[in-house]
């Protein structure tokens, strides 16, 4: 019915910032925060020896699609996360956003304001450095939520942590639920993207379509 995703997030006042920004940060670098534990400090992750400060990692406590997929991304489940446990995807952005070395995930529509397009107040959101050139390259670039949906729409945007939402029915579905499907993979795409979702191609639609018939 729709795509969502989820990202990286930092506190705005991280000492790193401003590396982080201009060079992403590689899959294998998130594995070895997140899963390994031996990236251990901001400068390790982005190569700066100079930069000593810890990276003080968040993720849920709480069992939920975001940590799943973050998880799945770095090839795990999320029992497999380290980091300080934190409820909810609000909870999680508010460590983040009171911890100036604070690093976490959130699902995309809790890291940008929807309305400005801007990342939330008091944090930055972290790209991908998907071909590992040490830069982020313009199609790498998620700093906003026009970039981040734009990148998921192109197919750059890795897939994990991007992610199709679905229905599931038991049964092919009948009667009111049928419409409502319906509508939701016709007229009802127009709101998809005010909500802090992203629209699916009209050939993924017209196909779930068919699912109907």
């Amino acid at each position: 019915m729709t795509k969502d995703a989820v990202v990286a997030v930092i506190n705005e006042k991280n000492p790193a910032a401003q590396e982080i920004l201009k060079t992403g940060i590689k899959r294998k670098t998130f594995v070895d925060i997140y899963i390994n534990g031996t990236v251990k400090t901001w400068g390790q992750a982005i190569g700066n020896p100079e930069i000593k400060q810890e990276i003080h990692v968040y993720t849920r406590s709480d069992a939920a699609g975001a940590p799943e997929v973050w998880a799945k991304y770095l090839g795990k489940k999320q029992e497999a996360l380290k980091g300080t446990g934190v409820y909810g995807d609000p909870g999680l952005l508010a460590a983040v956003q009171k911890d100036s070395l604070g690093l976490g995930y959130n699902n995309y529509n809790y890291a940008f304001d929807m309305k400005t397009g801007l990342p939330v107040p008091g944090v930055k959101i972290i790209s991908f450095d998907l071909n590992e050139n040490g830069i982020i390259d313009p199609d790498e670039d998620i700093s906003t939520k026009d970039k981040t949906v734009a990148a998921i729409k192109k197919g750059v945007f890795p897939h994990p942590p991007a992610r199709v939402e679905l229905f599931v029915t038991r049964g092919k579905p009948k009667g009111i639920t049928s419409e409502f499907i319906r509508w939701v993979l016709t007229d009802g795409q127009k709101y998809v993207d005010e909500v802090g979702y992203i629209e699916l191609s009209r050939d993924y639609l017209d196909g779930e379509l068919k699912k109907l018939e």
